[in-house]
């Protein structure tokens, strides 16, 4: 599968919440984060999501938003994955920054050179991902 999405990862339902029109599947990856996304009940069952199959989660860099010093902030967002920024590479108005999570697992996001410079963002430091669940696609492996 060729996808333009820059997120691709890899991991396994650990459980799925039907609700009346969306499901709430939460994913585990490699390195023991939890993923939350939010699809369709007739997605979910399209794609065979269950307890211990594996998934696969698509997200656009774009959608990955960034913060710093996060310890005393609650977010509505239901995913902050917590890295070390490994590089960050300058375009005229945007930048790419990619975290590396614990257990390997890459995280690129796409954020204005602003935002950049305001959060300190180089490699090192330590920031998290912000993911809304709705903006997470899950596919499954055939």
């Amino acid at each position: 599968m060729k996808i333009s999405a820059r997120n691709v990862l890899k991991g396994r339902v650990l459980f799925v919440n039907d609700g009346a029109v969306n499901s709430e599947v939460t994913m585990e990856l490699p390195g023991g984060e939890q993923l939350v996304a939010v699809v369709t009940c007739e997605s979910a069952k399209n794609l065979d999501l269950k307890s211990g199959s594996e998934a696969i989660a698509l997200i656009k860099a774009p959608w990955v938003m960034l913060m710093t010093e996060s310890d005393d902030i609650r977010l509505s967002a239901r995913n902050c994955l917590s890295g070390n920024v490994i590089s960050v590479s300058d375009g005229a108005v945007n930048s790419e920054v990619i975290l590396e999570l614990s257990g390997g697992s890459r995280v690129c996001s796409i954020v204005t050179r602003d935002a950049v410079e305001e959060l300190g963002l180089k490699p090192g430091i330590s920031a998290s991902a912000v993911i809304k669940a709705s903006h997470i696609i899950l596919a499954a492996p055939v």
